[in-house]
């Protein structure tokens, strides 16, 4: 009696189109959107807690930091943690459901953060005056939101 040969593959791997071996795509936290999608995320939650203006008083010095600058500021932190919490429950194995596609989900979340930075950016708060100027930390925060947007873009594509 002669038994299955253990040693052949019943189903050999399908070819890729072009006759090449096929890219492997990156995986995981590594992938390029996943990756500038928190490394954005994390700068734009942590830039909130840096000077958004700065200005001079009557011998006083003033730098005002973004979370003291009223709601946008928090909603700003807020947003930053929840594109890092998504990307992080993504590759602890918790997906978003099908009808929120996490691209397109951190994609709205850089498009909201960037309105609220760039309206930071044009207004100043009468709540921080004499600050005349702006700071650093709200260039960088304009950043992190342009890079969670790419980072959502990214995604999509990865994802295509």
């Amino acid at each position: 009696m002669q038994g299955p040969d253990l040693f052949l593959d019943p189903d050999p791997p399908p070819a890729s189109p072009g006759g090449g071996h096929a890219r492997p795509r990156p995986e995981g936290i590594w992938a390029a959107g996943d990756r500038l999608a928190w490394l954005s995320g994390l700068i734009l939650a942590l830039s909130s807690f840096m000077d958004w203006y700065a200005g001079s008083g009557v011998g006083v010095k003033l730098a005002v930091i973004g979370w003291h600058t009223g709601l946008y500021g928090k909603i700003i932190f807020f947003i930053g943690l929840a594109v890092v919490a998504i990307v992080v429950l993504r590759e602890s194995g918790i997906d978003l459901p099908p009808s929120a596609p996490e691209s397109l989900v951190i994609l709205g979340l850089g498009v909201i953060a960037t309105v609220f930075v760039l309206i930071r950016v044009i207004s100043i708060p009468e709540a921080v005056l004499p600050a005349d100027g702006r700071g650093i930390g709200l260039w960088i925060s304009l950043l992190a939101a342009l890079g969670v947007i790419a980072g959502g873009l990214l995604r999509a594509a990865e994802d295509l």
